[in-house]
């Protein structure tokens, strides 16, 4: 459920009223800082265009309150028991809302980059790790560096957040001695975003250089900032969890699983799986020692690790199931019996990259005499591959996995899930919201997929639009594609401006699943990444209506 700030009730006419005639859509860009400690007030200036001002605010939660200041200004209160993790955030008015952006909520303090801090003669110094700061890279060719006192062989950790927050330049990290010798370097980690795991050689204040280039990439390569340069950066000589063994956790059962990162306490963790809920995708891996909690895949799937016998080229696995795995070196290919019955289609979705790991995965199937019958690299802009795959015959056949460009190692770490292709169907918004004006009506474009032979009878339903707002009941293509779901207002609704949902809902089941507009893009301009493949909060299924009043064209 979303939520708005106590001054900012919907369908409030004497906000309509009092709005400056002419007003335009707010467009809000970013916020600075993104994030902020619960039980705090703090100054948050605004990016973007605002006129009039102020706007009202929508927060996806409760305890998060904007209260507008000067132009471009809030004090935002964050209340103490305000839910922690990322959140969205709206500007709207009477003519229109903003697109979806970030603010965090921290049960840890939020420390505050302050400048001059270009230079590593010049570094702010860390009072203390673990510690996080919000900061931003305030214009171009600016350097944020930052002075952290390790003793020798200590490991410190450092990772951002900037790509995963939508700004506007992909990030890069050094670290230097007091001289400025550079020790280590890092451009991209399992995102654009850097990530650096380093231990110091000797006791001293080594300084952590941030900067980063403009994103997405223009022909100009000089150091970026600006208001869209905001970023949160991590710090910790703490633990922390690069993956576990297996990668994931099965749904009401034990696992012991084996623990890979830096710092760790313990070299294995048990996870009752009873604990985790309905349709739970991840768990949030706590560690002794550590505030942050780690996440974790969850299957309904039973989990099992490569161990193939020496001597034995070839490992058994029961379909459904899945299988943690590693290439170990640039010949290595690791292969699994199965068997399959005719006629049945079956999903082999197959996770590395998408989990951080270096292996760019290629699978294969072949059957009992070693003849290939599939293929997949590469699937749905991702480098890890997914194959939809109908057995010609009953039999045994082996899944095949190796790396395309012939690496492997420790890290190169995979998760392969097989199981029988299950008929879906789904729904996404093409845009986060609707412009009406009363007495007329608007049309929303819903995207319809169906895989793997869906047939399923499905409507879209509307929910919490206001009175005198009807939506139409469109029939849905029975191969999926672009529907129109329209919505009519009567001539006599007053200016709105909310929320609402819509969700897909299966006839026969009575099976519901939400409508959501995605904020991530992908793709690229002549071999140059655009947009946002992954972002802290990936989709909402919060969309906008507003309804104007007939003499505001």
């Amino acid at each position: 459920m979303a939520f708005l700030n106590a001054s900012a009730l919907l369908v409030l006419s004497g906000f309509f009223a009092a709005a400056a005639l002419g007003a335009t859509p707010p467009k809000l860009e970013h916020l600075y800082p993104v994030a902020g400690q619960q039980g705090t007030t703090l100054p948050v200036a605004a990016a973007g265009k605002f006129e009039p001002w102020p706007p009202q605010v929508w927060v996806d939660a409760p305890g998060i309150s904007f209260k507008a200041g000067a132009s471009g200004k809030f004090d935002v209160e964050i209340a103490k028991d305000a839910i922690p993790g990322p959140h969205l955030v709206r500007f709207y008015n009477e003519s229109g809302v903003s697109a979806p952006r970030f603010f965090i909520v921290s049960s840890e303090p939020e420390l505050a980059e302050k400048e001059p801090n270009d230079s590593y003669k010049a570094s702010q110094l860390v009072p203390a790790l673990p510690a996080t700061f919000s900061g931003r890279l305030d214009k171009g060719g600016d350097v944020d560096s930052f002075g952290v006192s390790l003793k020798k062989g200590e490991t410190l950790v450092a990772w951002l957040e900037a790509y995963l927050l939508g700004s506007a330049f992909d990030g890069l990290f050094r670290i230097t001695d007091s001289n400025g010798t550079q020790l280590a370097f890092n451009h991209d980690g399992r995102t654009l975003d850097p990530f650096l795991a380093w231990e110091a050689p000797y006791d001293g204040i080594f300084v952590l250089q941030l900067m980063g280039f403009v994103y997405p990439a223009s022909s100009d390569v000089r150091l970026a900032g600006g208001e869209g340069g905001v970023y949160r950066l991590h710090l910790t000589t703490g633990p922390y969890l690069r993956y576990t063994l297996p990668l994931a956790f099965q749904s009401g059962k034990t696992t012991v699983a084996s623990l890979v990162g830096w710092n760790l306490a313990a070299p294995s963790v048990e996870v009752d799986g009873t604990q985790f809920g309905a349709n739970a995708a991840t768990f949030n891996l706590p560690l002794a020692g550590s505030s942050t909690r780690f996440p974790v895949m969850v299957s309904e799937l039973p989990e099992m690790m490569e161990n193939s016998p020496a001597g034995e080229a070839v490992q058994l696995i029961e379909t459904p199931g899945a299988i943690t795995g590693h290439i170990d070196s640039a010949t290595d290919e690791d292969r699994f019996q199965f068997t399959a019955g005719k006629g049945r289609v079956y999903e082999f979705r197959l996770f590395a990259a998408s989990i951080g790991s270096p292996l760019d995965a290629w699978i294969k199937i072949e059957d009992d005499k070693g003849k290939e019958v599939a293929r997949n690299d590469d699937s749905k802009g991702s480098r890890d591959p997914q194959l939809i795959w109908t057995a010609p015959a009953d039999g045994n056949y082996v899944a095949v996995i190796g790396d395309v460009s012939h690496q492997g190692g420790a890290e190169f770490v995979y998760r392969l899930a097989i199981g029988e292709a299950k008929p879906a169907v789904t729904a996404t918004a093409a845009e986060h919201s609707l412009v009406i004006e009363a007495g007329k009506s608007g049309d929303l474009k819903v995207v319809v997929k169906r895989v793997n032979g869906s047939k399923a009878n499905v409507k879209l339903i509307a929910r919490n639009l206001p009175d005198g707002v009807v939506a139409s009941d469109p029939e849905i293509p029975e191969k999926g594609g672009d529907v129109a779901l329209k919505l009519s207002v009567q001539a006599e609704v007053k200016p709105v401006s909310q929320p609402f949902t819509l969700v897909l809902r299966e006839a026969e089941s009575g099976k519901e699943s939400a409508v959501s507009f995605y904020m991530t893009t992908e793709g690229e301009d002549n071999g140059v990444p655009q947009g946002y493949g992954e972002l802290v909060i990936s989709s909402t299924d919060q969309l906008w209506l507003i309804v104007l009043s007939q003499q505001n064209k």
